[in-house]
């Protein structure tokens, strides 16, 4: 599933909230917000691109996630490496480390969480 920066942005706030109606949807945008309509196209595609789907409360809608945020951001994340680092995780994980200009604290945290998941990978 490819969700432009306006769904992904959407999604973001139906993640966070897990279950949330089109007032609360507009009231989360910044000034200048959006149309109603243009915030209703947004939804209509996403259900259509079954990211989301919603149950009737009255006349109103609730909109809820279908896939999970670190599921769509696991496979979002495994294209990018597979289109930009030819499909080399390791490529990707130098890239990272050297091109974004990480803090050492954030390079020792990397680290960590690395040597916690080689840990439990053994036997």
């Amino acid at each position: 599933m490819n969700l432009s920066k306006a769904e992904e942005q959407l999604m973001n706030l139906i993640w966070e909230k897990g279950r949330v109606f089109m007032k609360d949807i507009l009231a989360s945008y910044p000034e200048p917000k959006p149309a109603h309509t243009t915030v209703a196209t947004l939804l209509k595609r996403l259900q259509e691109k079954e990211a989301i789907y919603f149950e009737l409360f009255g006349n109103s809608r609730a909109y809820l996630p279908l896939v999970a945020k670190n599921e769509y951001f696991s496979k979002k994340v495994s294209s990018m490496i597979k289109d930009f680092f030819n499909d080399s995780p390791t490529q990707f994980a130098s890239f990272f480390t050297k091109e974004t200009e990480l803090e050492t604290n954030e390079l020792e945290e990397i680290k960590r969480i690395i040597e916690e998941q080689l840990k439990s990978q053994k036997p």
